[in-house]
């Protein structure tokens, strides 16, 4: 069980105890925390999980070599996270265009065969987007509609894309380049 599925359990319980049912104002405020708090420990788990995916291909892709491992780390990937993406839109395809352009195409290609895939994108973009929107906002006066359910589904219905992508890319990477690099 990782973090965010503990978080969730948690404070599920905490939720159900008859304490929380018998005071209607506090069992809402104690939920508005949650949810809130919940959505940002799914994108924070979803930007280590990133992170940490594209340094290790840089590490495997260099054959170690620390040098330009050292300068993925500092320009591509410390504080970067939240620039890779377009988080407004359903699709990573911007994300997926700073691997180049052939990478994008496989994966729009790929994409169009696994459905699955395509949906657990957008919910990963949904809570890159509402997290943004909640950390760059009123964070206590947030209305965040969404239930404590409702946020966790979408994270694990996300999830699927966060563990799948590192594979994927990896999978890219031992094909032969088609085109020059860009």
């Amino acid at each position: 069980m990782n973090p965010v599925d503990e978080l969730y359990m948690k404070f599920s319980m905490v939720l159900n105890l008859e304490f929380f049912k018998n005071d209607l104002s506090l069992s809402s405020a104690t939920s508005d925390t949650f949810r809130k708090f919940l959505l940002l420990a799914a994108a924070s788990q979803f930007e280590a999980r990133m992170t940490a995916a594209v340094l290790n291909f840089a590490r495997q892709a260099t054959a170690e070599n620390h040098a330009l491992v050292h300068l993925v780390q500092r320009k591509v990937v410390k504080r970067q996270y939240h620039t890779w993406f377009e988080w407004e839109r359903q699709n990573a395809n911007a994300f997926f265009g700073m691997f180049g352009n052939d990478f994008r195409k496989h994966m729009e290609k790929l994409l169009k065969e696994r459905k699955d895939i395509e949906e657990s994108i957008a919910a990963f973009m949904e809570i890159g987007r509402d997290r943004n929107r909640l950390a760059h906002g009123d964070i206590v006066a947030f209305q965040y509609e969404k239930t404590g359910k409702e946020v966790y589904d979408t994270y694990k219905q996300a999830l699927l894309f966060v563990e799948w992508f590192p594979g994927e890319l990896e999978k890219f990477a031992e094909t032969p380049a088609v085109s020059p690099a860009e």
